[in-house]
């Protein structure tokens, strides 16, 4: 008798989110629980998109845009590039699926750096695609030289986070470009950079300036970070207009809801709630940065909206003690890091009620 399920999918290991603050609450009897685990948006979405969802909702027993036109034009007047230059997705989680699922055969490789984003590896097996993982540099940060030599004639594909997920820690324009220069035109590098729009650093490049100069260079952004419209799932990749035609065949219709497409639409449009949430997410970074070290704690030099911890001890405990005292943060084993935590910044009065948790437990 066959096996239900192929191997790939049978060993598959299926990304784990972060605990929801509801069952946290349930599980130990605590109100008031805060979550510092998933990288959300301490100040919510926009008024004006949920004003334009709001309004949307009366409109969902028709099927959406299929081509999400306005948004895209929207958009692509955003970045600076060309409609045709832009896909949407259902977050990008659906982009990463959809850019193996075009581009990549079961022949094929696809090179990954180890102890980044888990949902690389996770689709690459899914989809019965071989992977290569090659190992961080010290300080938690990609080593792209050796990602470069890395490379064989088998691999089609690169991902590359930046900044990273879970480290924060980033590489700058000479470094992509280097790596780009040495890797085949015909290997697709997929730069995600869903924390870009936090980066307060001039040597930091997107792909969204360096694609027509790089066709095989493909760009990911988020609305789930800066905008603050996790729940909706929104995404973009950002591309030459060949290879998102491509994307646009293998892509299922309907794929972006109505109530998406006009929180996308109206979120764009407030640069203001876009600015408070850089703000705020400045306090919240300087503040983690003053205060976890004079707990023993080393943090990385993040440049996203969380700060990467090592505890110098298993993580574990230290996360299963702050969860008893309300707090939610990511322990970071699982991406192969075992003593490290992933602490997102909350609002000041989150940041400061976590900082005195850890103070409660590390003592």
């Amino acid at each position: 008798m066959r096996p239900l399920v192929p191997p790939y999918v049978e060993t598959l290991k299926a990304y784990v989110p972060g605990k929801p603050i509801e069952e946290t609450e349930r599980e130990y009897g605590l109100k008031g629980v805060i979550k510092l685990a998933s990288n959300e948006n301490p100040l919510g979405p926009s008024p004006r998109a949920v004003e334009a969802m709001r309004n949307a909702a009366a409109q969902v027993h028709l099927y959406p845009d299929a081509t999400s036109f306005h948004l895209v034009r929207k958009l692509a007047a955003h970045l600076g590039v060309k409609p045709e230059e832009v896909v949407l997705g259902s977050g990008s989680n659906e982009l990463i699926e959809l850019l193996m699922r075009t581009f990549t055969t079961p022949e094929e490789e696809i090179l990954l750096c180890k102890g980044s984003f888990p949902a690389y590896r996770i689709s690459a097996q899914a989809h019965g695609r071989a992977f290569v993982e090659v190992p961080m540099r010290e300080g938690f940060r990609y080593d792209l030289e050796a990602m470069a030599r890395a490379v064989t004639p088998r691999t089609r594909m690169v991902f590359l986070a930046n900044p990273d997920n879970p480290t924060g820690t980033t590489f700058g324009r000479k470094d992509l470009e280097t790596f780009l220069a040495a890797v085949p035109k015909d290997v697709l590098v997929v730069h995600d950079e869903a924390y870009a729009e936090f980066v307060d650093w001039p040597d930091y490049a997107s792909a969204v300036e360096l694609f027509h100069a790089h066709p095989n260079l493909v760009g990911l952004r988020t609305f789930s970070k800066i905008h603050g419209l996790a729940g909706i799932r929104l995404g973009c990749a950002v591309m030459d207009a060949k290879l998102a035609g491509y994307v646009h065949r293998t892509r299922m219709p309907f794929n972006l809801t109505t109530v998406a497409q006009a929180a996308g639409m109206a979120a764009l449009e407030d640069k203001a709630h876009v600015e408070r949430t850089r703000e705020n997410n400045r306090v919240g970074l300087r503040f983690y940065g003053e205060e976890l070290p004079k707990l023993g704690l080393t943090l990385t030099d993040s440049h996203a909206n969380f700060v990467f911890v090592d505890c110098h001890r298993p993580s574990g405990e230290v996360y299963e003690q702050l969860l008893r005292r309300g707090v939610i943060v990511r322990p970071m084993a699982g991406n192969g890091h075992p003593n490290c935590l992933r602490i997102s910044v909350g609002s000041p009065q989150e940041n400061a009620r976590c900082v005195a948790a850890l103070k409660e437990v590390l003592s």
